[in-house]
């Protein structure tokens, strides 16, 4: 089973946030710039809540707000669910997928580490598949004979 700390271990470690009063069209650029779909909202180098590309269309622009001027304290998801190095990418996918959501914060020692996304474990999914079918390709072939 690879962990959050082997899935975290394999990416770019660059935090992508904002903080709550900074405006929705300030995320909105950042995740565009970063090519990501959420980012987190820290405070005081705390987490505080976290920021989607879906967040900012249905609670602002699908409303006609104006995103110079909305603060994400507005629009974010406060305290998010988060996990730790010690989590399994199963688990993770349990979480999101019973709680739907596509993004987890990763703490570690109350310090923000990075972020787990359903793509990150559909990418581990298909690494396992790869590996077991060359493994049962080998197998099948006699042992590589």
């Amino acid at each position: 089973m690879t962990t959050v700390k082997q899935c975290i271990d394999q990416k770019n470690n660059t935090i992508i946030s904002v903080s709550s009063n900074d405006s929705t069209e300030t995320a909105l650029k950042l995740m565009r710039d970063n090519r990501v779909r959420a980012i987190l909202v820290i405070d005081d180098k705390k987490l505080t809540g976290i920021v989607s590309q879906g967040d900012c269309a249905i609670k602002v622009l699908l409303p006609h707000k104006d995103p110079k001027v909305t603060p994400i304290s507005e629009i974010m998801t406060a305290n998010p669910l988060t996990v730790g190095f010690q989590n399994t990418l199963e688990e993770c996918m349990a979480i999101m997928v019973h709680k739907h959501i596509r993004h987890l914060p990763v703490i570690d020692s109350n310090q923000v580490i990075g972020v787990v996304s359903i793509g990150d474990i559909v990418k581990n999914v298909i690494e396992l598949q790869g590996s077991q079918i060359k493994f049962l390709e080998t197998y099948i072939k006699g042992h590589g004979a």
